[in-house]
């Protein structure tokens, strides 16, 4: 992320607004996280304050967040000394990514003080303190020891002091001049040695004076020249964040909307965030169902291993039959074989395997004994091995669904059949397996809706849905397409009657096609069939089917682009 000293600045700049400002509430949504409501200049605003090492930052938001039912400890504390205060100033330490917000108010006894919101912007290091007027420690998010190999005791009744750095302020960037090394690049060497200048900064600034990334004294000149004009244009309102590079980065502009900066910010912030909550639901959603899904097939391993155990019980039941045909000519003996002639096998001599601890008449009750068995084991295993394969198979759908999801209201879908599935409700409150709770109140996610010369196709994003179009929204003379032995969407092309062309039915194949996990792939057969032909077998899991009377067609996979 590119929040360097410059985006600071310009932010800290818009943030005048707020001096004078009431603090009225405090809130902490999460770990890494303050939220303060602000009443200033007849306008309520609530300042972000974010120390995660991903998305450390301060910014103006407009974003809703939910708040944990009991306040953390910091965040209690926070509304002990800061709740009422006014916000006397605000300001940064030069260029580094240090705010340092001046509160004035009074103490428990009425008597008039003044207190101080220091916020670190500095990666896994960020943090946020709070200060009494000598500089002390009151409490802050995170503690740091000097003992635990921190550079600094950030903990409470501790002397705040600022942290070191080695790195200069571009105002004094002659001081390098006679001293460049060779052979550096110059985005590197202005981001080593330079306060606050991030390289996203800087690839901009060079895509922008149209020079190569190479450290000479003209480039040196030119880009330290542009950073400071860059700072003109921040202390003048005339900059703007823009989107550089899957980054983004501070820029000049004529004049700077009220609050772009920050607006920009909390734009930028909230969609990394949604795409990382998204990201983290997703893989807990699908490591759960891969731990479900290794531990049944370590299963399907031990049923294959019993069923191979089967092979050989006709075997067994030969034994015994030709031990009992020739007993009257076996002697008493006990023997670890025996060759009998096969009367099955024209007459063909067979060695049998004895236990010699026993009898030829006991060895023949053992070999009808485990022929018996192994013939109930087959039947009861054949069954079981069904069973898991169904369970299997139905996984590795909810698989393919979660892999294919882009929403967090498609997980949400997903999530509940889950819990549906596996009878969740319990393990996954006391276990915690999940920490993305399902929302009652979100957006329901609906299926794709496409319209193929004047057809109406829609197509199902998970089970549930796949299972609701089929069997409730479909007439029995629309039309059903599945990709043929893989997991994917259930396709319906609603035929009102009519009677779609070969061509209809091949883009609506394309589609099916395209929805499952052939997607990547060419040439994939899909079958397609009326819907009166696909039925739902007793107690299936969701999305499971059986169909008749279907044809097949050879399609290239491919979307459509008139989506609604």
């Amino acid at each position: 992320m590119a929040f360097d000293g410059f985006v600071l600045n310009a932010t800290i700049a818009e943030l005048n607004c707020l001096i004078g400002g009431k603090i009225q509430k405090v809130y902490e949504p999460n770990n890494n996280e303050i939220l303060l409501s602000i009443y200033a200049n007849g306008l309520q605003y609530a300042l972000s304050i974010n120390v995660s090492s991903n998305f450390y930052s301060i910014y103006l938001t407009t974003t809703k967040k939910e708040n944990p039912l009991i306040a953390p400890n910091f965040c209690m504390l926070l509304r002990k000394y800061l709740m009422n205060f006014k916000i006397a100033n605000i300001s940064t330490m030069g260029f580094e990514r240090i705010v340092i917000i001046e509160l004035s108010g009074n103490d428990e006894n009425h008597i008039p003080i003044t207190r101080k919101l220091v916020v670190e912007l500095m990666g896994k290091h960020s943090n946020v303190l709070l200060l009494n007027e000598e500089t002390k420690i009151i409490d802050s998010l995170k503690h740091f020891s000097v003992e635990n190999g921190a550079t600094r005791n950030i903990s409470p009744r501790y002397t705040y002091t600022f942290p070191t750095s080695t790195k200069i302020d571009i105002h004094d960037y002659l001081m390098l001049e006679k001293s460049l090394p060779k052979e550096e690049t110059l985005s590197n060497f202005f981001a080593n040695q330079f306060t606050g200048v991030s390289k996203t900064l800087i690839k901009y600034a060079i895509a922008h004076l149209k020079i190569e990334d190479y450290l000479s004294l003209e480039n040196f000149h030119l880009l330290a020249t542009y950073l400071l004009s860059l700072i003109t244009n921040i202390t003048q309102n005339q900059v703007e964040c823009t989107l550089f590079e899957n980054d983004y980065t501070l820029t000049k502009c004529e004049k700077s909307q009220n609050l772009q900066v920050n607006f920009f910010l909390d734009d930028y912030y909230h969609q990394k965030m949604q795409e990382e909550q998204f990201l983290s639901y997703r893989n807990q959603l699908l490591n759960f169902i891969l731990a479900k899904l290794k531990k049944i097939s370590k299963k399907l391993a031990t049923i294959d291993n019993k069923l191979k155990e089967c092979e050989h019980l006709e075997d067994y039941q030969l034994y015994g039959e030709l031990i009992t045909s020739y007993l009257y000519q076996i002697s008493n003996k006990h023997v670890s074989h025996i060759t009998l002639e096969n009367y099955y096998d024209n007459n063909q001599p067979i060695d049998i395997p004895l236990d010699i601890t026993l009898s030829p008449s006991d060895n023949a009750k053992k070999y009808f004994k485990k022929y018996h068995k192994l013939k109930n084991t087959y039947t009861v295993v054949q069954g079981q091995k069904i069973e898991v394969e169904k369970e299997i198979n139905y996984l590795e759908s909810i698989v393919y669904e979660i892999q294919a999801s882009q929403t967090i209201q498609e997980l949400d879908a997903i999530y509940e059949e889950i819990q549906e599935a596996f009878s969740l409700s319990q393990k996954v409150s006391n276990k915690k397996q999940f920490k993305k709770k399902l929302k009652k109140d979100s957006k329901l996610s609906k299926p794709l809706q496409y319209e193929i010369q004047g057809f109406k196709v829609l197509i199902g994003k998970n089970n549930r849905q796949n299972d609701e179009l089929t069997f409730k929204l479909a007439n029995k003379d629309d039309l059903w397409f599945h990709v043929k032995d893989l997991h994917g969407s259930h396709v319906i092309l609603i035929t009102n009657g009519k009677i779609p062309s070969q061509e209809i039915i091949n883009q609506c194949a394309s589609l099916a096609a395209y929805y499952s996990k052939g997607s990547q792939s060419s040439n994939i057969p899909v079958d397609y069939t009326l819907i009166k032909y696909v039925k739902k077998p007793s107690k299936a899991k969701p999305g499971m089917v059986i169909y008749t009377n279907q044809k097949t067609v050879n399609v290239q996979p491919h979307p459509i682009t008139n989506i609604s």
